[in-house]
């Protein structure tokens, strides 16, 4: 179960990404690096949830969960807008690629705390250990 579970949230991870990026180049065009960032950022968790919740736990949405689902990206949102400010201002690349370097070290953080929200009663070691 586990490994599957894994396997689409990468799968939905790589869908989500894919949205993501798409809106924020779409936002780029007129609005800053950054803004674009979390308008993007936003939206996309919005459908990053409903497939979650239906493809890779099974599970019916809830307000609840929808409510709570935020925490489940707030680690990712810290790594990837602090990614993207260091390789746009610190490190002088370009904004078109900034936010899907700094995505990937987040991935594993976002798993572990979405299956705790979505699952409530999996321990996030379990996600870790199986």
């Amino acid at each position: 179960m586990i490994a599957r579970q894994i396997i689409t949230f990468a799968l939905v991870g790589v869908l989500n990404t894919a949205v993501y990026y798409g809106l924020y180049l779409l936002f780029l065009t007129w609005l800053p690096y950054l803004a674009a960032h979390v308008l993007a950022f936003a939206l996309s968790m919005v459908g990053s949830f409903f497939l979650n919740a239906r493809f890779t736990y099974r599970i019916r949405p809830t307000w609840r969960k929808f409510l709570l689902f935020p925490l489940t990206n707030a680690a990712n949102f810290v790594i990837t807008t602090v990614g993207v400010y260091v390789i746009v201002d610190v490190l002088g690349a370009g904004s078109r690629f900034a936010p899907l370097l700094a995505s990937a070290a987040a991935i594993p953080i976002t798993f572990v705390v979405s299956r705790w929200i979505m699952l409530p009663g999996a321990s996030p070691r379990v996600a870790v250990e199986e």
